[in-house]
């Protein structure tokens, strides 16, 4: 049965407490026909790309329950840490959320698929890729006590640099933003300084020095303005992460099976937008970080033959990582 705190959500975490919340047992839902209101946590603004195919699907799904169902997203870490989403969702503390695949590379190496430098750099591959590993993701998070609902790309990383950079030695020393284990991996590899920062406090870390560079999509760079920090965006087209949609089982299991078709369906819906959504954005994000006077181009041939060797390196450590499951998902790619 799906715990009342979901239904009060922000004000029970920010008086309370998530661990508070766990042991106080306020009791439980009517039962399945009962009206609820879901709480979606999210990481990203509530202008990103992300963030507004989620609060269409949310309010899909309001609308074609008649408000059975309610689900209300909290963008820009505004109800809980983009880095503790995965596990309040798991725990029961929210009951739907929002979390960047990759970054969950600790929970298992094959969240980070889609992070392996140049293994699938186009839209087309990102989505065999996606198709290839898709099914083994879904099993993992089941084990976990989640339900795999949608899954939606970045466009390509490229590097975002306050110097010029021509070859990957230029990195050496450099404070490199990381978002997962796999950024952190790459920092190191280029002599950089790797530290981890959420999205939301981006700005403030360029802007204070913490951070010099970052490999992130052109999205990122635009929503947080980082023309005022950043001058260079390299086009690496490194790789295409995703961002993926998933619910507390528990929460899902008390719902009724109408329900959870509706929620199905319009996961399948948004998953197609957010899509074409990503590809449609990714040049346009190209002009405005231009426009907004920062020098945006590929990189030369010496820094791309470098990173093409990193990125080797770090495929590699991957399969050694993944084992045999890991593998299984790769040759499934190679066939498509």
């Amino acid at each position: 049965m799906i715990e009342t705190s979901h239904r009060s959500l922000r004000g029970g975490l920010l008086g309370l407490g998530a661990g508070l919340l766990l042991a106080a047992g306020l009791g439980v839902a009517a039962g399945p026909a009962a009206a609820e209101t879901w709480d979606m946590p999210e990481a990203y603004s509530a202008t990103n790309y992300h963030s507004e195919n989620n609060a269409a699907f949310a309010a899909a799904v309001t609308k074609a329950t008649g408000g059975k169902l309610e689900i209300k997203t909290h963008p820009g870490g505004s109800l809980i840490g983009g880095g503790e989403i995965y596990s309040s969702v798991r725990r029961g503390i929210a009951p739907i959320g929002e979390r960047l695949m990759s970054a969950l590379g600790n929970e298992n190496p094959l969240f980070e698929i889609d992070a392996i430098p140049f293994v699938a750099t186009s839209f087309a591959d990102a989505m065999k890729l996606y198709k290839a590993s898709k099914p083994e993701i879904v099993k993992i998070m089941d084990e976990q006590g989640l339900v795999f609902l949608f899954a939606v790309p970045w466009p390509p990383q490229g590097l975002y640099t306050n110097k010029p950079v021509t070859k990957i030695e230029d990195m050496k020393g450099v404070k490199f933003r990381a978002y997962n284990a796999a950024t952190s991996r790459l920092a190191e590899l280029m002599g950089a300084i790797p530290t981890k920062i959420e999205t939301a406090e981006l700005s403030q870390a360029f802007a204070t020095g913490v951070a010099e560079s970052m490999i992130s999509s052109g999205s990122t760079g635009y929503d947080r303005q980082l023309w005022e920090y950043v001058k260079y965006w390299y086009d690496t087209q490194a790789w295409l992460p995703k961002n993926m949609v998933f619910a507390n089982k528990d929460a899902w299991n008390g719902l009724d099976e109408a329900t959870r078709k509706i929620i199905r369906d319009e996961a399948a819906k948004a998953e197609k937008a957010g899509w074409a959504k990503a590809e449609e954005l990714s040049d346009w994000y190209k002009t405005e970080l231009a426009k907004h006077g920062m020098e945006v181009g590929p990189p030369s041939a010496e820094l791309a033959a470098g990173f093409k060797t990193v990125g080797a390196t770090m495929a590699k450590e991957w399969k050694e990582k993944a084992g045999e499951a890991g593998q299984k998902v790769l040759d499934a790619y190679s066939k498509m």
